[in-house]
């Protein structure tokens, strides 16, 4: 549905929502696929069935994990997208699609007109925005635009927004909570931080309900960022850089939008930060072994010093960035073997009553599954 097209009734929306999430989305609703605790979550998340909500980044992993669960409920979902963005199974959604940039100001206008909740997860991608200011338009920018938009309508209910464990940077020891010192390493998170602090203080000084998560990498079911592990390990080897602990902390995407979708909820929630990660870190190589475990393979670790790969990634970004390319290798990706990612999830489950569904080998194995179904590795 375009810009000014007819809604449905509320009870005839919640209908065609359910019919076409269910094909798309599984039934995750169905009382026989839940516990008692999860048909509890589920029932609070028809506060959404019939409200405006609007989804920035719905195109991304987690998007789409929070617009299927979101349809589920009834919610009058509009989405926020480039006219790049691939749809997919979300063209089979209601959706009322504004397409174009998230920093246009009519665009952003007119998507927020009479919404009550906001799940803001735009994010830039690393691979191809070399220039610091493309991050800061899409983290920070449009952050103040949407909220801009939304501060002085009176429906407006809560700015859902997504910014990143990786604020906190490298973890030395022990756990970081959500008060943890700042120190993004890269221009991503760095951007993902400012986006953040403005909205906490603009949300001080005018009375903006909202509430931040910092999710850690999200993987399951869809994901396609941990599929080149998987395929190093499918071929009985994975490769180590450096000699460092390399301390892994995931969360699913289920919980992670779960949690999304109770934050927004919640009266307690309101000017809250979340650190949003699963239980336990996991080192990188015993993360390899499990995966191995899961696909049927052995898999030999083979170490390799760091500092070439340093270079490398320099080399490659220097190279394909000037050439529009996104570059192989960079320091990010480096980073993953050589950072240690470690945090305390405690708030989110205190102040929420969440309990996480998943721990890494479930997660992990989970993954795997799927992409033996779609033959992404054998």
């Amino acid at each position: 549905m375009g810009i000014g097209g007819q809604l449905d009734s509320p009870a005839r929306h919640a209908e065609k929502q359910n019919q076409t999430a269910g094909e798309t989305g599984g039934d995750m609703f169905h009382p026989a696929h839940q516990s008692e605790e999860q048909a509890e979550m589920y029932e609070e998340f028809g506060q959404y069935a019939g409200c405006n909500v609007l989804v920035t980044g719905a195109t991304g992993f987690a998007g789409r994990v929070l617009v299927q669960k979101l349809a589920r409920t009834g919610a009058r979902l509009r989405v926020l997208a480039r006219e790049s963005s691939n749809l997919g199974e979300l063209a089979d959604l209601d959706i009322q699609w504004f397409r174009g940039d998230v920093c246009d100001e009519e665009i952003v206008q007119a998507a927020t007109r009479d919404v009550h909740y906001l799940f803001h997860l735009a994010a830039a991608f690393r691979e191809t925005h070399p220039n610091e200011e493309d991050y800061r338009r899409v983290h920070l920018y449009s952050t103040q635009l949407l909220a801009k938009a939304l501060v002085d309508q009176p429906q407006f209910r809560r700015f859902l927004h997504v910014s990143t464990v990786g604020v906190h940077g490298h973890i030395e020891s022990g756990r970081a909570d959500e008060n943890h010192r700042f120190s993004p390493g890269d221009s991503y998170q760095k951007t993902k931080l400012e986006g953040e602090l403005w909205l906490r203080q603009f949300g001080e000084d005018t009375g903006l309900p909202y509430t931040v998560i910092r999710p850690g990498p999200m993987f399951g079911p869809g994901d396609m960022r941990l599929l080149k592990m998987y395929r190093m390990i499918s071929k009985g080897f994975f490769v180590v850089l450096g000699d460092s602990r390399g301390l892994y902390h995931l969360v699913h995407v289920d919980d992670a939008t779960n949690l999304m979708m109770l934050a927004a909820l919640r009266e307690e929630a309101r000017s809250e930060v979340f650190i949003v990660m699963s239980d336990d870190p996991i080192r990188v190589v015993d993360m390899a072994k499990v995966i191995a475990k899961k696909i049927g393979r052995e898999v030999r670790i083979i170490r390799l010093p760091v500092w070439p790969f340093y270079i490398a990634a320099d080399i490659c970004c220097a190279i394909c960035y000037p050439l529009g390319i996104a570059p192989p290798l960079y320091r990010r990706r480096v980073d993953f073997f050589t950072k240690d990612r470690s945090f305390d999830n405690s708030k989110v489950k205190r102040m929420l009553g969440y309990r996480f569904r998943y721990d890494n080998e479930l997660g992990i194995e989970e993954t795997a599954n799927w992409y033996l179904q779609n033959n992404l590795i054998r």
